[in-house]
C-alpha cells in the first residue's frame, strides 16, 4: 500500500463516529482500547472528557481532534455502551528503519537531517500526512540542479509488531546540460566577456578536466547577482535585468538559458554627503566616503565604504550600525549624488564571552588570547583579532564567532566562540626510501597542547641505525600574564654518520641543556634571549680537506684518533613577526623570523650563526582555496677570534648546513645537497699530515699530489633555499575536512657552499680515477632545483607528508629520492 493510499484511509476511518453518539449522556466510565505503545495514562490526557460529565456528539468530536493532535493515532473510533464511552483507537506505526537506494547527488546524512526535521525519525510514531510530501519536496530539488527526468518512489513496508519500514527509491538520471547561454541587450560588454564571470557554462576549454555544463538553478540565481554587479561595478547604475528564460529540450536533457538585459549609462558621482545621528565622527566618517567628484559610481566601492563606516561605530561598541548610500540619480546628465545614511544605533555592551567545542584545552588557554574584555564596548575588530590568535595557536581546525543578543536587554551581548579541537600531539615516525640509502626510519613524540594547558612538551627518543636521541622541551607560553614564554630543553644525542650511506663518517656524541625566555613587543612580534651550555665529543673522522684546519689544532698527536671534546657556552637572540592567519596550513599571512646565535669567549670554540626564514601566503582567490606560498630560508655561520696558539676559530664541521629532503629540497635525499668531501694524497708520503700517526708538522709532497671527490656532502657554512608552492583544494576531499587535507605543487631551489673553501688550491691538481669532478665549493652559483607534488594530512597519529618529486636541475653526484612519505618530524 502506498503512502498515499493508508493516508486516504486514515481519513475516512478517523470520519467514523456511530449515530446514537449524538445523545447526551452522563459518563459513568472512560475506557481506551487499542494501546500498545501508548500508555493509558497519557491518552486520557488528550481526551477532555471525565467521568460525571455530560457528554454530547461536539464534546465526542472534541475528542476525537485532541487525540489525533497527539500525533500517535491513524485512526480513531469512539462508541457507548451504555454509560461506559469507548475510544477505539488504532495507533500510528512505529518506523522501524528508514533506507535509501539509488541517491547519488543527496548523501545519506543529508536526507536523514532532512526527515528529522520533518519529524520522520527512526524509533518514532510514522505520520502520514507528514510522509506524504516528501516525494514532491525531493523533486523538486533535483530539478534545482538540472535532474529534470528524476523520478523518487516512497514506499512503506509493514513489519510485525506494528512496525513499518521506510524506503526511498531514487532515480536520479542525468542532469540536464546547458545547450547555449544568450545575452540579449548588450553592447558594452561582449557574450565572452560577461559569460567568464559567470560559472554556469554552456561550453568548456579542453583543458578544463573539472569543469561542468551542467543546469542549476541556484547557480542561475547567483550568477544573476554577478552579472548585475559586473554592471553597476563599471557605472551602469541603471542596469536591469528584465527576464529570464530558461527553456527544456522535449527529452528533458538540455537547457537553454536566455537572459535580457537593459544596460542604461554609465553614471558619474556628483556628490556625496550624509545624513543621521553621527555621534561625534562626523569629520572620520565624512573624509571616509569622499568621493572625488566626475570619479565613475562603482556599486563595489560604495559597499566598501558602507562597510567601512560600519566597522568604525563597531570599533565604538555600536554592534549594529545602520549605514546605507542612497543615490539621488539625475538621468538627464547622467550623475548621481550619494547620500550615506548612518544610525548607530545603541552601544553594545558584552555581557559575556563564552567557548564551546574545546573539549581538551582549558577555557584560560582560550580566554587569555582574547583582546575583547567582558563588560567592555563590544569593538568587532577586538573579536576579530582574538579568533585569529586562537587559529594561531595550532590547536583548533576551525574558530567560529558569534554575538547573540541578551534576552531582555538591548544593550548587552554574549559573544561566543565555536572551536573544533584538532589533534595537537604528534607521534613523529620517519619514512624514507632513496636510491642509495635505502629505508630510513625515525620515531618521537610531542604535545603542542600539553594537558589542554596550551604548554608545548615533547618526550622525543628516536631511535635507527645510525641517531640515537633523548630529548626533553617544555615551553611555558604564558610564563607571565603579559605573554612572556618560557622554554627549557635538555638533550642526549649519539650520531654514526658511518651507517649513513649519504654522509661522511664519523661520530658524534653531545648533550645540553638551555633556557629561553621570550618578550612580546606587539601582537605579531616578539624577541627572544636564551642561554645554553653544549658538550659536544667528535671521533672517528675522515681526513678530509674541508675538516683539517678546524679539526687538526685540537687532536692529539700521538693518538689522532682519539677524537676532540668541546665546552661550548652559547647565546640566542631572535625575533619574529607573525601576521598568519591560522597556526595549522595558513592561507593568508606573513612569517619573518631572525635568529642569531654566538658562543661565549670561554668556550672551547668560537663561532657564530645566523639564520633568517621567510614565508608569505598570497591567497588567489576570495576563498582562499587556491593558495600561493613564496619561501625563503638563508643562514651564514663562521668563526670568530683565535685560540691561545694564534689559530683562528674556524666553523665547526658538524654545524654546516645541508639541503635535501622533505622540509628544504624535495626530490634529493636529505641533507646530500651541499660541497663534498675532497680528499689529498700527497706525493711524497703516504698519507696526509695530522692524521693515521703522520706528524702534522711533516710538509707534503712536491706539488703533485692528487685528490678525489666523495659523492657525500660535508655541507657549508653559507646556505639560501626557497621555492613558490601553489596550494589548491585537494580532489576527492570533503569540504570540512578541508583544514586538514593540503596538496600543493611546489618547485623548491637552493644552495649551499664554503666561503672557507679554497678552489684555486685544488683546481689544478690530478683527479683520482673514478673520482667526482672538483667544483668551486665557495660559490654560491652551484644550486639546484627541483619540483612535484607534495600531500600533507592532519592525522590523528600526527602530521603526515607525501612528496612526489624530481630534480629539474642536479649534478651527476646528486642523490635522488623520487618520493618521501614521512609521519612528523624528519631527521
Amino acid at each position: 500500500m502506498t503512502l498515499k493510499e493508508l493516508f486516504l484511509a486514515a481519513l475516512v476511518a478517523g470520519a467514523a463516529l456511530p449515530a446514537h453518539s449524538a445523545e447526551e449522556f452522563v459518563v459513568e466510565d472512560i475506557r481506551v482500547r487499542g494501546l500498545q505503545r501508548v500508555a493509558l495514562g497519557a491518552a486520557l490526557t488528550y481526551i477532555p472528557v471525565r467521568v460525571g460529565d455530560t457528554v454530547s456528539e461536539a464534546v465526542v468530536r472534541d475528542s476525537i481532534r485532541s487525540l489525533y493532535s497527539s500525533t500517535h493515532f491513524n485512526n480513531i473510533v469512539v462508541r457507548r455502551e451504555g454509560g461506559t464511552l469507548i475510544f477505539e483507537v488504532n495507533e500510528r506505526p512505529t518506523i522501524s528503519a528508514i533506507e535509501f537506494d539509488g541517491n547519488k547527488d543527496i548523501k545519506d546524512e543529508q536526507l536523514v537531517e532532512s526527515l528529522t526535521d520533518q519529524g520522520i525519525v527512526e524509533g518514532e510514531p510514522l505520520d502520514l500526512t507528514t510522509v506524504s510530501s516528501i516525494e514532491t519536496g525531493l523533486e523538486d530539488f533535483y530539478h534545482s540542479i538540472g535532474k529534470y527526468n528524476a523520478n523518487i518512489d516512497v514506499k512503506v513496508v509493514n513489519l510485525p509488531r506494528n512496525r513499518v519500514r521506510v524506503e526511498i527509491d531514487f532515480e536520479e538520471g542525468d542532469s540536464a546540460q546547458i545547450q547555449q547561454i544568450n545575452i540579449v541587450g548588450n553592447k558594452a560588454f561582449s557574450d565572452e566577456q560577461i559569460l567568464a564571470g559567470l560559472e554556469l557554462k554552456d561550453e568548456l576549454p579542453w583543458w578544463n578536466l573539472l569543469g561542468e555544463t551542467r543546469y542549476q538553478k541556484q547557480q542561475l540565481s547567483g550568477d544573476l547577482e554577478t552579472l548585475e554587479s559586473f554592471y553597476k561595478d563599471r557605472g551602469y547604475l541603471t542596469f536591469a535585468i528584465e527576464s529570464v528564460q530558461v527553456s527544456m529540450t522535449p527529452d528533458r536533457r538540455g537547457v537553454y538559458v536566455t537572459i535580457n538585459v537593459r544596460e542604461g549609462e554609465i553614471f558619474k558621482v556628483r556628490d556625496t554627503r550624509v545624513i543621521g545621528e553621527l555621534r561625534g565622527q562626523d569629520e572620520v566618517v565624512k573624509r571616509l566616503v569622499k568621493i572625488e567628484p566626475g570619479e565613475q559610481y562603482s556599486a563595489a566601492t560604495v559597499t566598501y565604504l558602507e562597510d567601512l563606516v560600519a566597522r568604525v561605530y563597531g570599533r565604538y561598541g555600536y554592534a549594529y550600525p545602520e549605514v546605507r548610500a542612497i543615490p539621488e540619480i539625475d538621468e538627464e546628465t547622467n550623475e548621481v549624488d550619494l547620500v550615506f545614511s548612518v544610525n548607530p544605533g545603541k552601544r553594545v555592551y558584552v555581557n559575556r564571552i563564552n567557548f564551546r567545542g574545546n573539549v581538551s584545552t582549558m577555557d584560560e588557554v582560550l580566554r587569555r588570547e582574547m583582546r575583547q574584555l567582558e563588560g567592555a564596548p563590544l569593538n568587532e575588530d577586538a573579536i576579530e583579532q582574538g579568533k585569529v590568535r586562537l587559529e594561531r595557536l595550532g590547536f583548533f581546525e576551525t574558530v567560529e564567532s558569534t554575538t547573540q543578543r541578551v534576552d531582555g536587554r538591548d544593550d548587552l551581548v554574549n559573544v561566543d566562540f565555536t572551536v573544533k579541537e584538532q589533534p595537537s600531539g604528534s607521534f613523529n615516525f620517519m619514512f624514507g626510501y632513496g636510491d642509495y640509502t635505502g629505508l630510513q626510519i625515525g620515531a618521537g613524540v610531542s604535545q603542542e597542547n600539553f594537558l589542554g594547558t596550551g604548554n608545548r612538551a615533547g618526550i622525543n627518543i628516536n631511535t635507527n641505525r645510525f641517531n640515537r636521541n633523548l630529548q626533553l622541551t617544555y615551553t611555558d607560553r604564558y610564563f607571565t600574564k603579559d605573554g612572556v614564554s618560557l622554554s627549557g630543553q635538555v638533550y642526549l644525542t649519539e650520531f654514526d654518520a658511518g651507517n649513513l650511506d649519504n654522509f661522511i663518517r664519523y661520530n658524534q656524541r653531545k648533550y645540553g641543556l638551555g633556557g629561553t625566555i621570550a618578550f612580546p613587543i606587539n601582537e605579531i612580534s616578539s624577541f627572544n634571549f636564551g642561554l645554553m651550555y653544549r658538550n659536544e665529543e667528535v671521533t672517528n673522522v675522515e681526513g678530509y680537506e674541508q675538516i683539517r684546519n678546524f679539526y687538526q689544532p685540537y687532536i692529539d698527536e700521538r693518538d689522532p684518533n682519539s677524537g676532540v671534546a668541546f665546552n661550548i657556552y652559547e647565546a640566542t637572540v631572535g625575533w619574529q613577526r607573525v601576521t598568519l592567519n591560522r597556526g595549522v596550513f595558513p592561507t593568508a599571512g606573513t612569517q619573518n623570523r631572525l635568529n642569531v646565535g654566538v658562543t661565549l669567549p670561554n668556550s672551547d670554540v668560537n663561532f657564530f650563526n645566523v639564520n633568517y626564514e621567510f614565508k608569505h601566503y598570497w591567497p588567489l582567490t576570495q576563498s582562499q582555496d587556491f593558495v600561493l606560498l613564496t619561501r625563503l630560508s638563508a643562514g651564514y655561520g663562521n668563526g670568530y677570534g683565535e685560540d691561545d696558539n694564534g689559530n683562528e676559530y674556524l666553523y665547526p664541521f658538524y654545524e654546516n648546513f645541508r639541503l635535501g629532503g622533505n622540509d628544504t629540497l624535495r626530490g634529493f635525499e636529505a641533507n646530500t645537497v651541499g660541497p663534498k668531501a675532497v680528499f689529498r694524497y700527497p706525493d711524497s708520503i703516504g698519507g696526509v699530515p695530522g692524521y693515521n700517526g703522520i706528524p702534522s708538522d711533516l710538509p707534503a709532497g712536491p706539488g703533485a699530489d692528487t685528490v678525489a671527490v666523495s659523492q657525500f656532502s660535508v655541507g657549508g657554512n653559507a646556505m639560501v633555499s626557497g621555492g613558490f608552492e601553489l596550494i589548491f583544494p585537494t580532489p576527492l576531499v570533503k569540504e570540512e575536512a578541508k583544514n586538514t587535507v593540503r596538496t600543493s605543487f611546489y618547485v623548491d631551489v637552493g644552495s649551499v657552499w664554503d666561503t672557507e673553501f679554497d678552489y684555486d688550491t685544488y683546481k689544478n691538481l690530478e683527479l683520482l680515477a673514478n673520482s667526482f669532478p672538483l667544483r668551486d665549493f665557495s660559490s654560491p652559483s652551484d644550486y639546484r632545483v627541483s619540483a612535484g607534488i607534495a600531500v600533507q594530512w592532519l592525522s590523528p597519529m600526527g602530521p603526515l607528508t607525501l612528496a612526489f618529486g624530481r630534480p629539474l636541475k642536479s649534478a651527476d653526484e646528486d642523490r635522488t629520492q623520487v618520493f618521501t612519505f614521512n609521519f612528523g618530524t624528519t631527521f
